[in-house]
């Protein structure tokens, strides 16, 4: 684990569904080792569908609470990775005068999607399958956890 990042920030559009999702993967992941946390450009409210699949993973999101990029306190992150266009350009705009890596995962904003709930509980799982790819890839776990 010395290879890891000790801090670890995701930022997205609204701190609603992507952000969330990868901060609840990456602490199921590696528990405490890792500092993580999310935040938004903008302040939304986080999203059921997003609360349902990762149910199905058996991680707990309803206790999240949105928060803004700009509010957070703790700047001192090892790595802040963007999921979407809007967070990368405050991402690199807030971190220009800090010593922390920035990364950008594009990540499909599954609220585009339109139809029935099982069309948009799939466009979820795809996003938080691709996120939870990313995740094990970059960081992955010394010991093997069930997600």
């Amino acid at each position: 684990m010395a290879d890891l990042p000790t801090s670890v920030l995701f930022v997205c559009n609204y701190n609603a569904i992507r952000s969330p999702m990868a901060e609840a993967m990456l602490k199921h992941l590696h528990g405490h080792h890792i500092f993580v946390d999310s935040a938004g450009v903008r302040l939304g409210e986080l999203d059921p569908f997003a609360v349902v699949v990762m149910e199905e993973l058996g991680i707990d999101l309803s206790r999240h609470r949105p928060k803004l990029f700009v509010e957070m306190e703790d700047e001192s992150f090892d790595l802040v990775i963007s999921l979407s266009p809007q967070a990368h350009h405050l991402a690199l705009e807030r971190t220009r005068t800090t010593a922390c890596d920035v990364e950008f995962w594009q990540t499909f904003d599954p609220t585009l999607i339109e139809g029935n709930r099982e069309t948009r509980l799939d466009a979820f799982r795809q996003t938080r399958d691709f996120l939870l790819d990313r995740i094990k890839q970059q960081f992955p776990a010394k010991q093997s956890v069930n997600v």
